[in-house]
């Protein structure tokens, strides 16, 4: 008798293996269903607070928002309406641009040395190791540091401050973000260029850091998008102004800020503008995500 017709049915499907749900054990094709739909609802369970936070802010800010009052004008005295918080705006992009540049330089150079330099020293395990620890630290505390050396030396708060605060938060970010990202460059890129002579500084400037500037950028973006949502560190650098402020040593109004003012104030013309502003910040917020998820997808190798 001829084996080959004693196939077992059970299976297979001719020569192929057959791995549909119709063959698997009645226990563990239910057990699979299960979890897929815990999944699904665990999924959804994220989602749906996030959209009902963009929902609620949509509904009770849209209303408040009045163009071009809103970047054009002052808040109005308590008690009165029909203002605006454009010195909140320009203050945020202040304090934002200043903690980007000190943050940027710094991270870039610390990611260089984690993943170029100093694979495997005890310097580089420490900075790591303050990376992650400086992740979990609350952003208050990066407001008690900036203004221990900062506003206290200066002898007032200032957009430079916050700057400084906003720019402890942002450093870890960027750090780890750069370094996971040159250490995706494939490895024979570095083999390339130094066969061709280039130095291992030539090779970092020219190669490693072009083919990783897109990921560069998303972790910069990122770190700028969680540092634009935060308040307590600004309380303690910045601080508050209600007037138009365009120098870096002044203090200034952000738009976190004049939320939490505006929203412990009982008037509902400064309750309602604080919803206009929180409308502004998470447009911010999400032009800054999406921005990130756009220069994430674009690889260079």
């Amino acid at each position: 008798m001829d084996n080959s017709s004693k196939q077992p049915s059970f299976g297979y499907k001719g020569n192929d293996f057959d791995i549909s749900q119709k063959t698997m054990a009645p226990h563990r094709r239910i057990t699979g269903q299960v979890l897929t739909v815990l999944t699904m609802v665990f999924a959804a369970t994220v989602v749906i607070p996030l959209i009902w936070v963009l929902v609620s802010v949509f509904q009770k800010g849209v209303n408040s928002l009045v163009f071009p009052d809103i970047f054009t004008k002052l808040p109005p005295p308590p008690g009165l309406s029909d203002g605006g918080f454009g010195h909140a705006i320009i203050g945020t992009l202040m304090t934002l641009g200043i903690g980007t540049m000190i943050s940027v330089p710094f991270g870039v150079m610390a990611a260089i040395y984690l993943a170029e330099f100093g694979r495997g020293t005890k310097l580089a395990y420490l900075v790591k190791f303050s990376c992650n620890v400086l992740t979990g630290v609350p952003a208050i505390l990066c407001g008690l540091f900036a203004y221990s050396i900062v506003v206290t030396p200066l002898g007032s708060f200032s957009a430079f401050s916050g700057g400084v605060a906003l720019a402890v938060l942002m450093l870890p970010i960027i750090i780890r973000s750069t370094e996971e990202a040159l250490l995706l460059v494939p490895n024979e890129l570095r083999l390339a260029a130094t066969g061709l002579g280039a130095t291992r500084f030539e090779t970092v400037v020219q190669i490693v850091l072009p083919a990783a500037l897109t990921s560069i950028i998303t972790g910069v973006v990122l770190s700028v998008a969680r540092a634009s949502g935060e308040a307590a560190p600004l309380l303690f650098t910045s601080f508050n102004n209600n007037f138009w402020a365009t120098n870096i040593w002044e203090p200034v109004s952000t738009l976190p800020v004049l939320i939490y003012f505006f929203s412990i104030i009982p008037y509902k013309a400064s309750q309602s503008l604080a919803w206009a502003a929180a409308l502004t910040l998470l447009s911010i917020v999400l032009l800054f995500s999406i921005l990130a998820r756009y220069f994430s997808r674009k690889k260079k190798f």
